[in-house]
C-alpha cells in the first residue's frame, strides 16, 4: 500500500497529544506531592484532604495507559456541520490553553465515528482509522461519505477508501490469554448496546466468541463516564461465573480508565457457607427460576407481621400494654418507609416502645421503658415475632425447613405440578428439607447457586453476614461485602 501524505503530520500530531497527557500527569502528581496528608486539623479538614487525595490517585489511574494507544482515529464533518475535525482516542487530553486534542471515545462527538454509514453519515465525509504500535502510527485508512470533490479520487493523494483495515487488523493480531479492550473497532450494532439509555435491564443474547461479554464492559465504562454522578456513589458490579474468567477479563476497564469496578463471582454475594450436597433435576430447576425472586420477596414480608395477641409486659406498679391494631400500623408503616427489612428493624423497636409508653397514664419516657424492659422474653419474643433480623442465609434455612412458610411464600408465584416425583419430605415444590440444625451448621446447603439464594442478600439487604474474598483492582475504605450487598440493594426496584 501507498504511503499515505497525511502520516507524518497526524503522527506529529500524536505526538503533541503524548506529551499533553505527560503534562497532565505531571501536573496531577504535583498536586498529589503538595497536598499536606496528615491527622492534624478538625475531622472535617481531614476528611476533605483524604477524598481529594483519592480523587488524585483516581486520575493518575486514567493517565496510565501502558503499552495502549492513546489516540486511534478521526472524524471530520462536512461544511454544512461545521467542517470540524476531532481525533477520537481512549480519553480526552486537552493542551495548555484547554484547547482538546483527543476526545474520549465515550463523548457523544465520538459517536459518529462508530455508527456513521454510507446511508447514515451523521454529519460526516471522512472517517479516518489509525493503526498504531505504541506512540507510533503504522499506517492510516480512510472512508468517504458523501461527495468526494475536494478530497481527490483516491483520497487525497491514495489514501485507500475502505474503513475496513482496522477491524481486520485487530482480528489478525496476535493473543495474549487475557480479554483487551476493542476500542478502536467497535462496530455500529455493538455500538447501539454500549450506549443504548441506563434505565431497565439489557440483555444481550449470541453465540460463543460473538463479543458479548466485551461489549457489555464496554457498556459498563460508557455508562460510568455518561452518568458518574449516581453510578460513582452506587456503584458498578460485574458478576462472572468464576475467578478463572475474572482473571480474563480484569484488564479490559482500567485499559479503558475505569479502575474502580467491583469484579466478583456469585458465591461472594452470598453467605459462605460449605456446599454438602446437589439438588435434583427438578429442584434446581424450581430454585433456578425466576420467579423464586418473588417467592424470596414473599417470605421476608411474611416475616413482617403484626402480633396475634396483646402484649402485656410490668413497668413498676403498672402494666404497659400494645395492643394487636397499634402492632399492625407498626408493620404497615415500617413496609412504607424502608425498602428492604432489616433497614426496618430500629425504627419498629423504637415505635414498639414509644407506643408502649404511651399505653400508660403516667406517661413515661420511652427511653427509660426501653432500658427497663427491653430485656424482658415477652418484649425481645414480641419483636422478633413482628420484624425479626435476619440474614439470608437464616431467612432460607427457615423458609426450606418449614412447610408452613414455602406455602404460604409461594403463593401464586409457582405451579404445583413440580410437586410429581418429589419424595415424601420435600415440601411444596420439591424445595422443603428435613430440619438440619441452625444454618451456621446446617448441611443442608447445595450447588449450585440459585436465583433464590442469591435473591436473598438484595430483599434483606443490609447485613453483613461475614468474610469473604473478593477479585479487587484495589483496596477500599468501605469492604466488598458491603459493597457488593449495596450495589445488589440499589438495583432492586422500588417497592416489594
Amino acid at each position: 500500500m501507498a504511503r499515505h501524505p497525511e502520516l507524518d503530520a497526524e503522527q506529529a500530531y500524536i505526538d503533541h497529544a503524548y506529551e499533553c497527557l505527560e503534562a497532565n500527569r505531571r501536573s496531577a502528581t504535583r498536586l498529589q506531592d503538595t497536598l499536606e496528608v496528615g491527622k492534624g486539623g478538625t475531622e472535617q479538614a481531614r476528611w476533605e484532604r483524604e477524598v481529594f487525595q483519592e480523587n488524585i490517585l483516581n486520575r493518575l489511574s486514567q493517565l496510565q495507559l501502558g503499552d495502549a494507544s492513546l489516540v486511534f482515529g478521526r472524524i471530520d464533518r462536512t461544511a454544512d456541520e461545521g467542517g470540524e475535525s476531532f481525533h477520537v482516542g481512549r480519553l480526552a487530553v486537552s493542551d495548555e490553553d484547554q484547547e482538546p486534542l483527543v476526545v474520549d471515545w465515550r463523548a457523544p462527538v465520538a459517536e459518529p465515528f462508530y455508527r456513521a454509514t454510507g446511508r447514515e453519515p451523521m454529519g460526516l465525509r471522512r472517517r479516518r482509522h489509525f493503526a498504531t504500535r505504541g506512540r507510533t502510527l503504522l499506517s492510516m485508512e480512510d472512508e468517504l461519505f458523501g461527495e468526494l470533490d475536494g478530497l481527490g479520487p483516491t483520497g487525497e493523494g491514495g489514501g485507500a477508501i475502505s474503513g475496513h483495515g482496522a477491524l481486520i487488523a485487530a482480528l489478525e493480531s496476535s493473543r495474549s490469554g487475557r480479554l483487551g479492550d476493542i476500542v478502536a473497532t467497535i462496530q455500529g450494532e455493538q455500538d447501539e448496546i454500549i450506549r443504548a439509555p441506563l434505565p431497565g435491564v439489557l440483555v444481550v443474547q449470541g453465540g460463543p466468541g460473538t463479543g458479548k461479554t466485551v461489549v457489555a464492559l464496554h457498556r459498563a465504562a460508557y455508562l460510568l463516564y455518561t452518568h458518574r454522578f449516581p453510578l460513582e456513589g452506587q456503584g458498578v458490579l460485574v458478576v462472572g461465573p468464576n475467578r478463572l474468567f475474572l482473571g480474563y477479563i480484569e484488564q479490559v476497564l482500567p485499559s479503558l480508565g475505569e479502575a474502580g469496578v467491583e469484579l466478583a463471582v456469585l458465591a461472594d454475594l452470598i453467605p459462605e457457607q460449605r456446599v454438602r450436597g446437589r439438588d435434583t433435576g427438578v429442584v434446581a430447576r424450581v430454585k433456578g427460576d425466576q420467579r423464586m425472586i418473588d417467592v424470596v420477596r414473599q417470605a421476608v414480608r411474611d416475616r413482617e407481621r403484626p402480633l396475634r395477641k396483646r402484649l402485656e409486659v410490668g413497668y413498676g406498679l403498672t402494666v404497659l400494654r400494645l395492643s394487636v391494631d397499634e402492632s399492625d400500623r407498626i408493620v404497615r408503616e415500617a413496609r412504607r418507609r424502608f425498602r428492604t427489612h432489616n433497614a426496618g428493624r430500629r425504627f419498629v423497636e423504637r415505635s414498639v416502645f414509644e407506643a408502649l409508653a404511651a399505653s400508660s397514664r403516667l406517661g413515661p419516657d420511652p427511653d427509660d421503658v426501653r432500658r427497663q424492659v427491653r430485656g424482658e422474653v415477652v418484649v425481645r419474643e414480641a419483636l422478633d415475632w413482628m420484624w425479626p433480623a435476619l440474614t439470608p442465609a437464616q431467612l432460607l434455612h427457615d423458609l426450606f425447613g418449614s412447610r408452613a412458610l414455602l406455602r404460604s411464600a409461594r403463593r401464586r408465584q409457582l405451579d404445583d405440578d413440580s410437586e410429581a416425583g418429589d419424595p415424601p419430605h420435600a415440601g411444596p415444590l420439591g424445595l422443603g428439607r428435613r430440619w438440619c440444625g441452625p444454618p451456621t451448621t446446617c448441611r443442608c446447603w447445595t450447588d449450585p447457586p440459585s436465583s433464590g439464594r442469591s435473591a436473598a442478600p438484595a430483599v434483606g439487604a443490609g447485613v453483613d453476614d461475614g468474610p469473604h474474598r473478593p477479585h479487587r483492582r484495589r483496596r477500599r475504605p468501605r469492604t466488598s461485602r458491603q459493597y457488593q450487598l449495596r450495589v445488589l440493594a440499589g438495583g432492586r426496584s422500588a417497592g416489594r
